[in-house]
């Protein structure tokens, strides 16, 4: 928005300073040569040196033959009757004469040797300029609304795009989208409406996809529940009754904690705007995270490994980006053979995390769906315990809150699967 304002205030001041230039220039240019009184002060000079020449008793007939001759107005006055200051009475001796200017011009000429007396000449200047001014005005204002609308022209066109975008996507048309453009004032807000679609059109799917999966992967433990609840009825023998409970409660905690992961994914968008951000060494960082997986890392009988320079530092909401390699790790663990590798590097813009093992791996195809809510390899199901396939949906959903991606492919040096987190980073 900003763009738009320096436009808006440019084109105002533009407007306003350049039809100001045009029309004092041309004004300028039609304006009459003689603007000022130069030949009526070269006339009255020349008429006041005649007059000097005559006798005083004479002027004043002198004076009223000479304005019968020329058609003008112009009378012979005793300047003791004349009241004005001194100053300005020395002015009459001017080679341009004084002018007084009222409803009408009275130009007063003089020469020592007929001062304090002088000679005036009287006109009524013609108005022209009313309607010439009043077009003027209209042309000014005129053009200042032709070049407000040349420059607010595109700023109409991309709102009623954005308009148009929201009422399809309103509609129920949920990749509604607006195309980019250059000669746009509102890149921003054109911007924010495509992420917020993207986020409502990736909440909606994850809606749905947990709808199913749920109703999907809650119809076993609920179907041996009803078995046991059914064979328990129809026991007589309290021992293996017994075994019927322990076995529905063990399907219960199932449940329970299937549940409970599926309604900690489904509210986790809503802890995206209260990161916190922190920067810290990410060699300490990533051994702390790796020794907080020894146990893990015991108990598969692996090797963890962290080959992070001394250098680098992290920046970003450390609870939740230790939560997602912690994740990465962990499941590193799950089907690695001997070695989990955490390494890091920089490049120019980005922080590179990387999390390698030795394990299988995960097939080609499935590289883009592994980070998708409840996607699981049919040959990795149930190799770890209770899990849902959300481990790295959470991954993916803290890289897209910290502006970064989450990859995975083959490690070039362990064989095993190796996830990538990119992180933007500033130049230093």
């Amino acid at each position: 928005m900003k763009k738009l304002y320096i436009y808006l205030l440019a084109g105002a001041l533009v407007s306003i300073f350049a039809l100001g230039w045009v029309i004092d220039t041309y004004n300028q240019q039609t304006a009459p040569i003689e603007n000022s009184f130069e030949w009526q002060s070269k006339l009255m000079s020349g008429l006041a040196i005649q007059v000097a020449e005559k006798k005083p008793d004479a002027r004043l007939a002198a004076t009223t033959v000479i304005a019968e001759q020329f058609g003008l107005h112009i009378t012979y006055k005793d300047g003791d009757t004349l009241a004005m200051p001194t100053e300005l009475k020395q002015q009459m001796l001017l080679p341009e004469g004084l002018v007084i200017e009222n409803e009408n011009v009275y130009l007063l000429k003089t020469t020592p040797d007929m001062a304090p007396d002088y000679i005036e000449l009287e006109w009524r200047p013609e108005v022209e300029q009313a309607d010439y001014d009043v077009l003027l005005t209209l042309f000014f204002y005129g053009g200042i609304c032709a070049i407000l609308w040349f420059i607010l022209s595109p700023l109409v066109k991309r709102l009623i795009v954005l308009n148009t975008a929201a009422k399809h996507f309103a509609s129920g048309n949920l990749s509604a989208r607006i195309t980019p453009n250059h000669f746009t004032y509102i890149r921003d807000l054109e911007n924010t409406f495509n992420r917020m679609a993207s986020q409502i059109e990736k909440l909606m799917a994850e809606n749905k996809l947990m709808a199913s999966s749920l109703s999907h992967d809650i119809r076993t433990p609920v179907a041996c529940l009803r078995f046991g609840l059914d064979a328990a009825l129809d026991e007589d023998d309290i021992s293996a009754i017994h075994d019927y409970l322990e076995r529905m409660e063990k399907d219960l905690d199932q449940m329970e904690d299937m549940l409970s992961s599926y309604l900690s994914f489904a509210t986790l968008e809503q802890k995206s705007h209260l990161l916190k951000h922190e920067s810290t060494s990410l060699s300490r960082y990533g051994n702390d995270l790796m020794e907080q997986m020894q146990p893990k890392l015991q108990k598969n009988q692996l090797s963890g490994r962290v080959e992070v320079p001394d250098t680098l530092s992290i920046t970003g909401d450390l609870h939740w980006l230790a939560r997602a390699i912690s994740n990465l790790i962990s499941n590193a663990c799950d089907f690695a053979t001997s070695t989990v590798l955490l390494s890091a590097y920089r490049s120019e813009h980005w922080l590179t995390i990387t999390v390698e093992d030795d394990g299988p791996g995960i097939a080609r195809q499935n590289w883009d769906k592994v980070f998708s809510p409840f996607f699981q390899e049919q040959t990795h199901r149930n190799r770890a315990g209770k899990s849902y396939g959300l481990g790295l949906a959470i991954v993916a959903k803290v890289m897209d809150w910290h502006h970064g991606k989450a990859t995975v492919s083959q490690s070039e040096r362990l064989g095993g699967a190796k996830f990538v987190l990119s992180l933007p980073c500033k130049e230093k």
